[in-house]
């Protein structure tokens, strides 16, 4: 049976812990083999991908584990450059799964595609005529992507949404709802948006102008919760209730400043981008739809929300726009997330929503709790020093030695790191302190 629970997984060589990853998740061992650099990518691959392609660009791959997501096991693959993002996540996903996990729900896939009517000559007439015919419409829809249709997506809605005040006077905005199924969804939208328009124009007498969806996917909301018993919270010399009025203190910073929510919901994305690039999905989208839903009030604020329960356990949700794909795009051209994909064996978008909006609230409740505690230093300390080691020039097992004697000095600087390699290479009269 899967399993994300792999103790001391940390303490494995990369290519054991590759075949142990593999072998947790039901997969032939050869099958992760694509998440190493030599086996990834190839430049041919990327030259068909992006314009004036010059090479790979690479990034650490890890895997979050411990996650429990509505009762399923799911090895989380994370691409992520920053130190303790992994390691948090795969903490607080353990502290879940002890009260039964992450429970998480995503809206049925649909987005939204926007077309822009200026010059309307009768605004009210022209809301009329398009309620009147919104059925054939959306059949019209429905041609533009037959596949999608066949697979139980397609048209879902259409809104005219006037404009009365912008810079340049009223305008026409008509909103396509499409169900896009398992694909983000930003071409087949794109392209039903540029093939109504001339007949929108013929409805209103207007004059149709920009074509695109939206990336607030604000009717394709993932929402997932957990509980924490206050004293599964303690640690160290914390307190498992001054843990948790610490993390709630935190929150509510976050809920009434919006220059401390743009940090926190920061903290947020770091979890559910890594999920994102790993699996091939458009990340910028997804942020720029998520910071767009935090000031859906008319204030900039906190995407989670955090209380207590009535048994005193700390309780957490998350609700955010999630446009994801399991297949088309990178998806399905990138060897890596395909594998990563496979690994986290999600039958559909709905489903990987739900996985990445729950590796959100993890990463949430691992900074918060870091902030009311320790400081989020402290637990960056460790592999910012190896960061720096490796930056300095040490290499195989001078890379440990160097970062441990740099936290030991508490000095984890780049100038005192290439000083101690310069000590140490006089020492022994040669390249490496380590022979």
């Amino acid at each position: 049976m899967p399993t994300s629970r792999l103790p001391r997984f940390y303490d494995l060589p990369l290519q054991a812990r590759l075949a142990q990853a593999a072998q947790a998740a039901g997969l032939p061992a050869q099958s992760l083999e694509c998440l190493l650099p030599e086996h990834g990518l190839t430049a041919g691959q990327a030259d068909h991908m992006v314009e004036n392609a010059v090479g790979v660009f690479g990034l650490p791959l890890g895997l979050a584990l411990n996650f429990l997501v509505n009762g399923r096991e799911v090895i989380v693959p994370m691409a992520i450059e920053e130190p303790s993002v992994i390691a948090g996540a795969s903490f607080m996903a353990k502290l879940a799964r002890e009260s039964g996990g992450f429970t998480a729900q995503a809206d049925p896939p649909e987005m939204i595609g926007q077309v822009q009517l200026l010059e309307v000559p009768d605004m009210e007439a022209a809301v009329e005529a398009l309620s009147r015919r919104k059925a054939e419409l959306l059949a019209e829809i429905d041609r533009v992507d037959p596949v999608i249709q066949r697979l139980g997506g397609g048209g879902r809605d259409l809104i005219a949404r006037p404009l009365a005040d912008t810079p340049l006077g009223p305008m026409l905005i008509v909103h396509l709802v499409i169900d896009t199924r398992d694909a983000m969804g930003a071409n087949a939208v794109n392209t039903a948006a540029e093939r109504l328009a001339p007949r929108l124009e013929a409805i209103t007498g207007g004059r149709a102008h920009l074509r695109i969806l939206s990336n607030l996917a604000d009717r394709r909301l993932a929402r997932a919760r957990c509980r924490i018993p206050a004293a599964a919270l303690a640690f160290a010399e914390y307190g498992g209730e001054r843990v948790r009025q610490g993390i709630l203190e935190a929150w509510a910073f976050a809920a009434a400043d919006p220059y401390r929510a743009a940090t926190h919901n920061k903290g947020i994305m770091n979890g559910v981008d890594a999920v994102l690039i790993a699996t091939g999905n458009d990340w910028r989208a997804v942020e720029a739809g998520a910071h767009a839903f935090a000031a859906r009030s008319g204030r900039y604020t906190s995407l989670s929300r955090w209380t207590i329960g009535d048994d005193a356990a700390l309780e957490g949700e998350l609700e955010l726009p999630l446009a994801v794909g399991t297949v088309g795009g990178a998806t399905r051209v990138h060897p890596a997330a395909k594998a990563c994909l496979a690994l986290m064996q999600v039958e559909s978008a709905q489903q990987l929503a739900e996985v990445v909006v729950a590796v959100g609230l993890a990463q949430n409740l691992a900074a918060l709790r870091a902030l009311a505690t320790e400081g989020i230093q402290r637990g960056h300390m460790g592999l910012h020093a190896r960061q720096v080691a490796l930056a300095a020039g040490a290499v195989g097992e001078a890379v440990d030695r160097l970062a441990e004697q740099l936290i030991a000095e508490g000095v984890i600087r780049l100038d005192r790191a290439e000083q101690i390699l310069r000590t140490w290479d006089e020492d022994v009269n040669r390249g490496s302190p380590l022979g």
